[in-house]
C-alpha cells in the first residue's frame, strides 16, 4: 500500500487513472486483461481525524461471516465479529463444512487415541467451544470438508466433497440461511480463497453467488422471501501491510519473526500486489476474545506456534486492527481520507437498512460498488 498525503483529487499514477471512492477515497485502477483491480492509496496507520471506531450500539443490524471450515471463524476476522456481537449485532457465523478431512496439528495431541477415534465429532465440540468465546451464532451449511490435495500431479477431490458438488446446490443452501438470517453485511474470502484451499475458494465463490442471488425472488423461490444483503467484504486478517508491519516490530523487539518466510514466499508470487484494504476495524479490546476463540480448536491450532507468536501488547500498539476489503455495496460508505473503520458504515437505520434489504424498490437497481475479481 503506497503512502500518501490523503488527497483524494484526480490524478494519475504510473500511468493509471486515479478515481474515487464514494465518500471520498482515492484509489488507483489499473487494467489488466479484462479486470480492473484497485490499489488503495493510504498510509500504514489511520490519520488523526479518524474516528476511534464503533458507536458502541449495534442493535437491529445483522452480520453473516461465511467460512470454510471451523477455526476459520477464529482466525479471520474474529475479534470484529466479538466485538460487534458485544455491541448488539446479531452475528451469525456460517461454517460450509465440518472440517472433516482436517489433521491433529496440534503436536500435543496428536497421537491421542480419543482425538483419533472421533475428529469429527471433536471438532464440533471445539466449534461449540469458539462460538461461545465470540459471543456469536452459528450454523453449518452441511458440505463436507474436501482436503487439501497434495502431490504432483495433484489427486483429485474426493467425490461429494464441497467443491465438487454442484454449484447451484451449494448456493442454495446459502441463500437459504441469508433469507432466513437476513444481514445487511456479509463477510467472506477474496477471489484467492485467501490461500488457494479449494474449499476456500469455493466459499468465496459461493458466498458471491449466494449474495447476488439472494435479493431476487426469481432465484431459488423455494428457499424463503428475497433479501438483498447491502455490503461484501472480503476478509484480509492477513494483509501484507499487517504482516509486515508486525514482523518489523518483532524484529526490533525480540530479534526474530515468526512471518519472514511467510513474508518472502507471498511477495514472490505477488498475492497482494493488487489487494485494496478499504477498511481497518479498531478491535485491540476484542484481541483476548480472538484468542480465546482460536485456541477452543485445540486439535489444530498449536498454542506454541505461529498464531500466538506475537505478543498482544505489540500487536495492540502497531495494529490495533482487522482488515476487510469491500467487495459489493449497495450503499454510499462515509469513509475517512485513508479507509472506513466499520463495515456497516453507510448504512441507514436498522428500520431503513431492513426496507432495503426487503423491498427492491427502496435500493439501487445495482450495486454502487462490485469490485468482484474473476480469477
Amino acid at each position: 500500500m503506497a503512502d500518501n498525503d490523503g488527497s483524494c483529487d484526480v490524478g494519475h499514477y504510473h500511468g493509471a487513472a486515479m478515481h474515487v471512492w464514494p465518500g471520498g477515497v482515492g484509489v488507483h485502477a489499473v487494467t489488466g486483461g479484462n479486470m480492473t483491480k484497485y490499489v488503495r492509496q493510504a498510509g500504514n496507520r489511520m490519520g488523526s481525524n479518524a474516528r476511534t471506531g464503533s458507536t458502541g450500539d449495534r442493535h437491529g443490524y445483522r452480520l453473516m461471516a461465511v467460512h470454510a471450515h471451523p477455526d476459520d471463524e477464529s482466525s479471520k476476522g474474529a475479534a470484529a465479529t466479538a466485538m460487534y456481537a458485544h455491541e448488539g449485532a446479531n452475528v451469525l457465523v456460517v461454517s460450509c463444512t465440518g472440517g472433516e478431512r482436517g489433521s491433529v496439528l496440534n503436536p500435543r495431541l496428536q497421537g491421542d487415541p480419543e482425538v483419533e477415534r472421533d475428529l469429527v465429532g471433536l471438532r464440533r465440540t471445539e466449534m461449540a467451544k469458539a462460538q461461545e468465546a465470540l459471543g456469536v451464532d452459528h450454523a453449518w451449511l452441511g458440505f463436507i470438508d474436501s482436503g487439501l490435495p497434495e502431490g504432483d500431479p495433484l489427486p483429485p477431490l474426493p467425490e461429494g466433497c464441497f467443491a465438487t458438488m454442484p454449484m447451484q446446490v451449494c448456493v442454495e443452501a446459502l441463500v437459504r440461511l441469508i433469507r432466513q438470517h437476513r444481514p445487511h453485511v456479509v463477510t467472506t474470502y477474496d477471489e484467492n480463497g485467501g490461500y488457494p484451499h479449494p474449499d476456500h475458494v469455493r466459499t468465496h465463490d459461493v458466498s458471491v453467488a449466494a449474495f447476488r442471488a439472494a435479493g431476487d425472488p426469481e432465484q431459488f423461490p423455494q428457499a424463503g422471501p428475497p433479501w438483498q444483503p447491502l455490503k461484501l467484504y472480503y476478509n484480509q486478517t492477513l494483509s501484507m501491510d499487517r504482516l509486515q508491519a508486525l514482523h518489523t516490530a518483532m524484529k526490533e523487539h525480540t530479534g526474530q519473526s515468526p512471518f519472514e518466510e511467510w513474508i518472502e514466499k507471498r511477495a514472490a508470487r505477488g498475492d497482494d500486489a493488487f489487494r485494496a484494504v478499504t477498511t481497518r476495524v479498531p478491535v485491540a479490546d476484542w484481541f483476548d476474545a480472538r484468542d480465546e476463540a482460536l485456541r477452543a480448536h485445540a486439535t489444530q491450532v498449536d498454542p506454541d506456534g505461529f498464531w500466538f507468536g506475537i505478543p498482544q501488547e505489540i500487536e495492540r500498539e502497531v495494529w490495533p486492527w482487522e482488515d476487510f476489503e469491500m467487495a459489493i455495496s449497495y450503499v454510499h460508505t462515509t469513509v475517512l481520507p485513508e479507509v472506513e473503520d466499520d463495515v456497516f458504515a453507510g448504512l441507514p437505520e436498522p428500520a431503513q437498512a431492513d426496507a432495503m434489504g426487503s423491498d427492491s424498490s427502496r435500493r439501487p437497481s445495482a450495486p454502487l460498488i462490485d469490485d468482484v475479481k474473476e480469477r
